[in-house]
């Protein structure tokens, strides 16, 4: 193995080698803090980026290859253009060096000035003879600054239903929910959780974080009713047998108090979309269907023939026969041959999702949306799924994905998502960060990046080991920067990242600079450098998305009354005793409470009984404040229009709290329909107070 220093730290030759494949060997939590990285940690980085690093025999050979690489290469496998300056790639080349560019549209350049936006084929050939090809991402500086201000809704669409609904919400319930807050409440934007493709089951693994692809939707999301072969379905009894049955769901949550159960819901729906399918297409539908497979390519084909793989032989591809497990192997292509009905038949899928999630954004666009749908994208994908098995060469073996310690969690994270390998981003011109994008942009007004320092640095964790034996590992963030920013602007979509907790010094001003809004949640922002008290409104950042409260965090009601702290000494996850955490709990609100009474935002109750509670005094003063901040949008958690008391899921538990599986109730843990959402007087009175506040043109 290798000899590592005393300390257990890596050798001056390993961290050399490290750091010339991004590894970092050390870390900073703290600007005033440095903590050092294992060897083993570094070894094992290294060995998932294909270095051999066990010996120091090894680390001195691959150090030598390493260095003599970059000492002969022309150009690196990505080069990032459309600046001012040529890039610096090209800047180094020998004197005398000939450049040819092909463009995406099919065209040759002599030059790499004055290309449109696109990822180009540049080729390079040195007076020596030497020749080099490379991607050359040229994308716009920064995205479009957006005018004026625009405040949305923050929701979990499976938490969002209807009566319509077969027990949990769907695209149409989206529709509806868009159509009327744009029209009645005047909103500008609806936020929504992934809804990217799950890892079949059951159970399903619950959490929108850990899909099988990112790459597609889930037909979970789909209203079968919505489908127009829907209603020439000719077997009415065995459809109105399952409409019986969706409506028993449905029941089982508004009326019953039962948790959504998301694995009911799909058998019910995969039952009924199979009836639908036998409903012939019309001619312009078929051809729709058809433009649409081609247009999706090799991606859909994998994607869909993992499902139909999965349905034979289990959800963990790792587990499948040998030959299967390699998506470009003679087996596979026979295999997908073999079941090319079921293959058609997730393809099938994949397109009417597509279709209503089209539908959705229009209908937030036609009711005046100048956003529309914001789309969530997860960090990561699950090791068993879908992106995994097909995209496997771009991921590293081995490696899981998470946070290391911090002042917050002192074991750090382990999310159990393989990352992308860097290496082999570049040398593919970013393809699949590309082609993730680009459909996700297809229709989505703006996305929201979820954890978003992800495409400078990840923390990788090897398997098999805790969380605080991990390591960073960095992306080139000026290419997968390039590539988000060209994707979003040809799209016309804005961008938001999720910024909070640790993130390096220059990430959030970089971003920034991008025109990539950040993350900004009332009780996070205090004078961290300073007082430490609560953040004054007119300090806060522009460009961000200003909220109260998140999905992973305690809803505003239970904040302002210390319910979360209860909760989670119900649970067993304090870590002090409870007298400790109130107490903290109540003076970290009191702060917030008296800083919005200083600033008149939170009006007396009416001794009378006539005006509102004091916690929805609280709420709307919450939000009020978040008005008083420059922030260009503010979000409105819609639980905290009816006064909901759980989080939709809380960090640190599993079967201990039903996670993601809850719909959206009252202050006393009602389920309340989209329908009663729409006339709930509390929820008007909630966004009227951010209509009367909002500043003229917001």
């Amino acid at each position: 193995m290798t000899a590592p220093r005393p300390d257990g730290t890596p050798s001056e030759a390993l961290s050399r080698l490290a750091a010339l494949h991004g590894v970092a060997t050390s870390y900073r939590p703290s600007p005033d803090t440095t903590v050092p990285a294992s060897a083993a940690a570094v070894t094992r980085a290294l060995a998932a980026l294909g270095v051999d690093a066990s010996t120091e025999e090894a680390v001195r050979a691959a150090l030598a290859v390493r260095e003599q690489e970059i000492a002969e290469r022309l150009l690196p496998p990505t080069v990032v253009g459309g600046g001012a300056r040529p890039p610096e790639a090209l800047a180094a080349l020998p004197e005398g060096t000939r450049l040819e560019v092909r463009t995406e549209d099919g065209g040759t350049r002599a030059s790499a000035e004055d290309l449109p936006p696109g990822v180009h084929l540049l080729t390079a050939t040195a007076p020596d003879g030497r020749t080099a090809r490379s991607h050359l991402i040229v994308a716009p500086p920064r995205l479009p600054a957006v005018e004026g201000r625009s405040y949305g809704l923050l929701v979990q669409l499976y938490s969002l239903l209807s009566r319509r609904s077969w027990g949990m919400g769907d695209l149409a319930d989206l529709g509806e929910l868009a159509a009327w807050a744009g029209r009645a409440l005047g909103a500008g934007f609806v936020q929504v959780n992934p809804l990217h493709a799950a890892v079949p089951g059951p159970p399903t693994d619950p959490s929108p974080y850990r899909p099988s692809s990112r790459r597609f939707p889930d037909p979970v999301h789909l209203r079968v009713e919505a489908v127009p072969e829907f209603a020439y379905v000719e077997d009415r009894v065995r459809l109105g047998a399952l409409l019986e049955r969706a409506a028993r769901l449905r029941e089982a949550v508004l009326g019953k108090g039962e948790l959504i159960d998301r694995d009911a819901v799909w058998e019910a729906k995969r039952e009924a979309l199979e009836l639908v399918r036998t409903v012939p297409l019309g001619p312009g539908r078929a051809a729709a269907l058809r433009a649409f497979r081609t247009g999706q390519g090799q991606a859909l084909e994998d994607h869909a023939t993992w499902y139909a793989l999965a349905e034979a032989h289990g959800p963990d591809w790792r587990r499948w026969p040998a030959a299967l497990r390699d998506p470009r192997s003679a087996e596979t292509a026979r295999a997908c041959e073999e079941l090319r009905d079921r293959v058609d038949f997730h393809s099938w899928l994949v397109w009417l999702t597509d279709e209503q999630l089209t539908a959705a954004q229009r209908a937030a666009r036609e009711a005046g949306m100048g956003v529309g749908i914001v789309h969530d994208l997860a960090v990561g994908v699950h090791p068993d799924g879908a992106d995994a098995w097909a995209q496997q060469d771009h991921f590293a073996p081995g490696m899981s994905v998470g946070a290391p310690p911090d002042a917050f969690n002192a074991r750090g994270q382990d999310w159990g998502l393989p990352p992308w390998r860097p290496d082999r981003l570049a040398e593919s011109g970013y393809a699949p960060f590309r082609d993730l994008l680009r459909g996700l942009f297809r229709y989505a007004g703006a996305l929201r990046i979820d954890h978003v320092m992800g495409l400078f640095r990840l923390w990788w964790v090897p398997e098999g080991r805790p969380p605080t034996e991990g390591t960073y590992v960095r992306y080139d963030a000026e290419a997968m920067l390039a590539v988000l920013v060209l994707e979003a602007s040809r799209a016309g979509s804005l961008v938001i990242g999720e910024d909070l907790g640790t993130v390096e010094p220059g990430v959030r001003e970089t971003l920034r600079d991008r025109g990539v809004y950040g993350t900004s949640v009332l009780w996070f922002e205090r004078d961290w450098e300073g007082d430490r008290r609560p953040l004054p409104p007119q300090r806060w950042r522009a460009d961000c998305l200003a909220t109260a409260t998140t999905h992973d965090l305690p809803s505003t009601a239970a904040r302002l009354t210390g319910e979360h702290v209860e909760l989670r000494d119900r649970l067993g996850l304090l870590t002090r005793p409870l007298a400790e955490e109130r107490a903290e709990a109540a003076a970290d609100v009191g702060e917030w409470l008296e800083r919005l009474s200083d600033l008149g935002l939170l009006p007396r109750t009416d001794e009378g009984g006539q005006g509102p509670s004091q916690e929805e005094a609280g709420i709307r003063a919450v939000y009020r404040y978040l008005l008083r901040t420059p922030a260009r949008m503010v979000g409105v958690w819609l639980p905290d229009g009816v006064g909901d008391r759980r989080p939709q899921n809380l960090p640190g538990t599993w079967d201990q709290y039903p996670n993601w599986r809850l719909p959206v109730a009252d202050a006393e843990g009602r389920p309340v329909p989209l329908e009663d959402l729409a006339a709930s007087p509390r929820l008007r009175a909630l966004v009227d107070v951010l209509r009367a506040d909002a500043p003229p043109g917001g």
